[in-house]
């Protein structure tokens, strides 16, 4: 990149990954800025998941690299690149449910607060980890259901709490696969508020087939087709775009708008 231009949040260099024959990933480039919004959307099949995983360090890349900050994570496992400040979401809720509410959210706490691999501290006795977490409950609305078992909260609230943890260890980048999958409409309404508020100041990347949500929470957005970005734009420009609605959305911009 240019000197005079600041350095991505995310950055995909000519990235690809392939299984042994099959090709899914093919030479991805993108840049996504610090504290963008960003939807990478596609039909099924288009390798969506794959991304996500080459990013988050699930999977290594065939070739190309993945640079978060400007360094180069490629290859680096996925707790690793969580602790350089990027976190996410899965699209099968992904809690501790037979863990109170609060004890979830204090998990993701820990590390980044500094308590690591500390067998001397007796975690209840910590009122900053207490107070941290209390304050995470509140933005996620679960304050009042602190002291319940995860298992027992309704399907929006554990995702609700999924998300808190993603944002409890301090990430910049927070990534969110699917986070409105089988929700009612009330409920859909309801996450988008919530991931607007907790990712204020954070850099977002959402994978979602809700065309509503995408266009209602994205600055910009990423059009993937087996394998291939075909554009990056602006939601505007994505739903005017011929390419875009032949390739993927079809009636569902006529539906979303």
């Amino acid at each position: 990149m240019e000197n005079n231009q600041p350095t991505p949040a995310i950055e995909l260099r000519n990235l690809h990954k392939s299984f042994g024959l099959a090709q899914i990933i093919q030479g991805v480039d993108l840049a996504i800025h610090k504290q963008e919004r960003h939807a990478i959307i596609g039909p099924n099949g288009a390798g969506k998941s794959t991304l996500f995983n080459l990013i988050t360090g699930k999977y290594v890349p065939t070739a190309g690299g993945v640079f978060l900050h400007g360094e180069n994570v490629s290859g680096m496992k996925p707790y690793q690149i969580n602790r350089m400040g990027l976190s996410r979401s899965f699209q099968i809720t992904n809690i501790f449910a037979k863990m109170t509410v609060f004890e979830n959210i204090r998990c993701g706490l820990l590390w980044s607060m500094g308590y690591k691999y500390s067998f001397w501290h007796l975690v209840n006795r910590q009122r900053n980890v207490t107070d941290r977490a209390e304050e995470i409950l509140q933005q996620i609305n679960l304050l009042e259901r602190r002291d319940e078992l995860a298992g027992v909260l309704t399907y929006a609230e554990q995702r609700a709490l999924e998300i808190g943890i993603a944002i409890a260890g301090g990430a910049d980048i927070v990534m969110l696969d699917e986070p409105t999958a089988g929700m009612s409409a009330s409920e859909t309404s309801y996450m988008v508020d919530l991931i607007r508020k907790v990712t204020e100041d954070k850099t977002l990347i959402i994978v979602e087939h809700d065309m509503g949500v995408v266009f209602d929470l994205a600055d910009r957005i990423s059009v993937l087709v087996y394998g291939e970005i075909i554009a990056t734009d602006e939601p505007q420009n994505v739903r005017e775009s011929a390419a875009v609605q032949e390739a993927y959305l079809g009636t569902a911009v006529e539906e979303a708008g």
